[in-house]
């Protein structure tokens, strides 16, 4: 597959500055049959006996702003993937004026820099609990498109998010409240969770030209065993798999990799193109991406070609795109809705 199969012309103005309130309020386009609702309908838009499968990953505060210890200059620091003991993978900016050995000071922790920049990325030492370092002076890190800022970090997590990992939000999980949940409880619909923490090369373009040679990143995921017996049930009654958002179709298919969904955890790389042959996941509720980016790859991938004509269609009906945007319910290409 070009990379350029999967651009499409995105405005401005389609790309949502902020979350819309209440979070049920967001629209949400189902696929099977071109209509449009509101996301508080989901429950009636699924059958009794299906499964939701849920993201249940937080978004750390991991945005620092510190200063130089030497000359006071400002230094942006985006903690990413904990190596283990005091290191940390770590975005920084302006990564031109970082040299390794560097220590920036961050309220009355020094954080050196132990590593020389490549491409934005260091690693960086932080004595002490970095936890407790990011809880007391970090900022939840919002995606480059969006230039304003949210009045609560909590608008930029989910309603069920339980575990501390993430740099970006599962951003369809957003849309979730509690009275949507209890609605899909209602309707006879069970949900269940998995747990990826979320990277920042999600945003990252593919830059090659052939979409199957990108690098593609690396994340930490967990499918525990009481998902795995949620599947099997609802596969033996008859039910549709929902997954949430990419992050869980991206888990679900890494532990089902052997062939047969079993728990499991740990990185992976799972990179979901077209032609990728889906084990478990029957239906897709997903915001509406960045042209180019791995993760309309794995949507062109689960819908086929009909999702430019989706896309098309949320574009002219005025949806809101990207990270606090709208949603749709799409079903996977090979089978009916």
């Amino acid at each position: 597959m070009h990379k350029n199969e999967l651009h499409y012309d995105l405005p401005d103005a389609a790309i949502a500055q902020e979350p819309i309130e209440p979070r049920d309020a967001a629209r949400l386009l189902d696929t099977r049959t071109s209509t449009d609702h509101r996301f508080k309908e989901l429950p009636d838009l699924l059958a009794p006996g299906d499964l939701v499968v849920v993201n249940t990953t937080r978004v750390r505060q991991a945005r620092l702003l510190g200063a130089k210890a030497a000359s006071g200059g400002e230094v942006e620091l985006l903690l990413l993937d904990h190596r283990g003991g005091d290191r940390w993978d770590a975005l920084v900016r302006p990564a031109r004026r970082v040299r390794e050995g560097l220590e920036i000071e961050v309220g009355d922790t020094t954080v050196t820099v132990i590593s020389p920049p490549d491409e934005g990325k260091v690693i960086v030492e932080i004595p002490g609990d970095a936890e407790v370092l990011m809880e007391a002076y970090g900022e939840v890190p919002l995606p480059p498109y969006i230039r304003s800022g949210i009045e609560s970090p909590e608008r930029y997590q989910t309603v069920y998010g339980q575990i501390l990992g993430s740099a970006a939000a599962p951003t369809a999980g957003l849309h979730f409240t509690q009275a949507v949940l209890d609605g899909l409880a209602q309707r006879g619909v069970e949900v269940a969770h998995v747990d990826l923490h979320v990277g920042l090369d999600t945003f990252r373009p593919i830059t090659t030209d052939r979409v199957e040679d990108h690098d593609m990143h690396s994340e930490f995921y967990e499918v525990p065993a009481a998902t795995v017996d949620a599947v099997h049930r609802t596969w033996n009654g008859g039910g549709r798999v929902v997954a949430v958002g990419t992050t869980v179709v991206r888990s679900l298919e890494s532990a089902a990799g052997a062939g047969r969904l079993a728990p499991s955890s740990g990185y992976t790389r799972l990179f979901i193109t077209p032609g990728f042959r889906f084990r478990v996941v029957d239906l897709l509720i997903t915001n509406f991406h960045v042209p180019g980016s791995s993760l309309l790859a794995m949507v062109s991938a689960f819908m086929g070609p009909e999702w430019r004509d989706t896309y098309a269609q949320a574009l002219r009906s005025g949806y809101r795109f990207l990270s606090f945007g709208d949603a749709m319910l799409a079903a996977r290409s090979d089978r009916a809705g």
